[in-house]
């Protein structure tokens, strides 16, 4: 799976950015089989997750700090996941990354969560939220 992002820029305080990230799955996979996450990073700071969305798009998770704010969102037709952020804040800024990963899934929900787990990652985008 390859995977680019993008829709990342500069952005006021209280403004709102909408992140896209378009897959290239092989012939003999379908995009709906991946679950897919959003994460960002600041320098110096380990990855953060932020939002993650299951492969028919019925379920999702956030993280605290973007929960009400933040809406994932996929269209499986066009290989897309996006990330809706509304009410951005300065502490928003960071690179925002796409992950994706195949089944089989961990019966245990926490590895949505975590970095090492998903097997797949977009080269990032450039979130910067001014004050």
């Amino acid at each position: 799976v390859q995977l680019v992002e993008s829709g990342g820029g500069l952005v006021q305080a209280g403004g709102s950015l909408r992140l896209s990230c378009t897959a290239s799955v092989a012939s003999t996979r379908t995009f709906s089989n991946y679950a897919m996450g959003w994460f960002r990073q600041t320098p110096g700071k380990e990855r953060e997750f932020v939002a993650h969305i299951s492969g028919s798009g019925g379920g999702t998770v956030y993280g605290d700090s973007v929960k009400g704010r933040f809406t994932i969102s996929r269209d499986n037709a066009r290989n897309t996941v996006s990330l809706q952020m509304d009410s951005l804040k300065p502490e928003d800024t960071a690179l925002y990354y796409c992950a994706a990963e195949g089944p089989p899934f961990k019966s245990d929900n926490l590895w949505v969560l975590l970095v090492n787990e998903y097997s797949y990652w977009g080269q990032g985008t450039q979130v910067t939220v001014s004050s």
